[in-house]
């Protein structure tokens, strides 16, 4: 099922109020650990799936790149992205389950806490492989697997209403799970750590870098709550190199 919840008015509006929405890759937790995965953009085609706002396309952009494509599902995110970033990134409306492209189109291929929304693995790492050429990079963030194992992705709280710990179940248990995402229901779909690995792996790509991202310094002096995402691993990041 494709996931488009952010052309809800009332999601999108709550959404746009996030820390990462208004002050863009600053404003996200992982992204000094992503940015560190990053190959080098300079003279290089680049496509981001799920591009959402348009961050990391603009930042490839500003890094040098030939050129940048951004999809994704929702009208509402691209109108944004196209008033904030620049004119020179393409972009288009489509799910990323429905996109194509040419074989050996780009030179990298990126995205940020999309694949959680989108049920086949898989088949994302076959079009990825599809259009992207021999030794090209392919760098990616997700929710972790044990934030979407249960499912809720909430804490478990004592009588007092303080934090007890966070329920990991149903780990094996690949699929649908209905999370509360700024107290709206969302459909995500869990998928272990093996999963993601020999996905890579059997889709011929060769593993360069894994990482469960830690939020930086400063936003853990800075944003009430922050510290306890230190309690549990919220997203994993993967980079990898086509065969």
């Amino acid at each position: 099922m494709k996931q488009n919840i952010y052309d809800d008015q009332r999601f999108f509006e709550k959404y746009s109020q996030m820390d990462r929405s208004r002050k863009g890759l600053a404003g996200a937790g992982e992204w000094k650990t992503l940015e560190k995965l990053l190959p080098d953009f300079n003279g290089k085609r680049v496509l981001d799936l799920g591009c959402g706002y348009g961050w990391h396309c603009q930042y490839a952009i500003e890094h040098g790149a030939k050129s940048v494509t951004g999809v994704d599902i929702s009208e509402k995110m691209l109108t944004v992205a196209k008033e904030k970033t620049d004119a020179r990134i393409h972009y288009i409306h489509q799910a990323i389950e429905d996109v194509s492209f040419d074989a050996n189109a780009f030179d990298i291929v990126i995205s940020s806490l999309a694949f959680h929304y989108i049920e086949s693995f898989e088949r994302i790492v076959e079009k990825v492989s599809s259009c992207l050429i021999p030794n090209g990079e392919f760098v990616f963030s997700v929710e972790h697997p044990v934030f979407t194992a249960n499912g809720s992705q909430d804490w478990h709280y004592d009588e007092q209403g303080n934090i007890a710990h966070f329920p990991v179940d149903r780990y094996y248990f690949e699929g649908e799970r209905t999370a509360n995402f700024l107290g709206e229901a969302v459909i995500k779909y869990h998928k272990t750590l093996t999963t993601y690995l020999n996905g890579l792996i059997q889709g011929g790509f060769e593993i360069t870098g894994v990482v469960e991202p830690q939020p930086a310094a400063d936003l853990l002096l800075t944003v009430p709550g922050m510290k306890d995402e230190l309690r549990r691993p919220m997203m994993l990041i993967l980079s990898s190199r086509k065969k």
